[in-house]
């Protein structure tokens, strides 16, 4: 019987790879259930009406959705206008001075631990696959996994936010009129931990210290606004 070869295949995922996304989400999620929160807090404790706090919530959670968004695509576009224009310069470069761009990847991989003919040769065969491509990546860091993606982190964000501001605004509905300040601070401080629990073990840290700093800022911004409208609210 004929005998076929196993062939192995390793394949690799790296938590570097969902750096974008993750980013976006993660502070989406983090600044909807924060910012709403802290709001929602703030106008219950100036002795809002339940009504009054559902609108100022609602409020917030449309503005902060448009403003993730927009401030995300801004951002990360900038980010986007560096890497063309980095892009274009080692064009321009590799055109009018390859023998200067070798001598940069020699010397980027000697100083890696290669010796300076084994240096060469690899900066030979790869400038022959992909004089552009080695030069970005191994130069100035610049890979497809690290891309900017502008209109990915502005969808990204803005969903969770909304999907974060959501979370205090329903806890608001249940709540009894003379307490709603503090349910949904209870509430909005759970979400902030599991969040910062989830997104610590994503990226690869511990997870109790990702829900620790959450937790103590969103805590310390909950304490602020609900000092604020205690002391400059009226009945409404």
């Amino acid at each position: 019987m004929p005998r076929h070869k196993r062939t192995n295949r390793h394949s690799e995922r790296h938590r570097s790879e969902h750096i974008g996304w993750l980013r976006a989400a993660v502070l989406g999620a983090n600044d909807g259930i924060l910012s709403t929160a802290g709001l929602v807090v703030g106008v219950a404790s100036a002795q809002a009406s339940k009504s009054a706090v559902m609108l100022a919530g609602f409020a917030g959670l449309v503005a902060g959705g448009f403003s993730m968004a927009a401030g995300e695509y801004v951002s990360v576009s900038s980010q986007t206008d560096t890497e063309t224009a980095d892009r274009t310069r080692e064009q321009q470069e590799l055109a009018t001075d390859p023998a200067g761009e070798r001598e940069e990847l020699v010397n980027i991989y000697v100083g890696r631990g290669l010796d300076r003919e084994l240096a060469g040769r690899v900066a030979d065969q790869m400038m022959a696959h992909d004089a552009l491509g080695a030069h970005l990546r191994d130069e100035l860091g610049l890979s497809e996994t690290l891309r900017a993606r502008p209109i990915q982190a502005a969808l990204t964000s803005a969903a969770t936010f909304v999907a974060g501001s959501s979370l205090p605004l329903l806890a608001v509905i249940p709540a009894p009129n003379d307490h709603v300040a503090t349910v949904v601070a209870g509430v909005a401080l759970v979400a902030l931990g599991v969040l910062g629990a989830v997104a610590a073990r994503t990226g690869g840290a511990p997870a109790i210290t990702g829900a620790v700093r959450v937790l103590f800022w969103g805590a310390l911004a909950m304490a602020a606004t609900a000092a604020t409208g205690k002391l400059f609210g009226v009945a409404v």
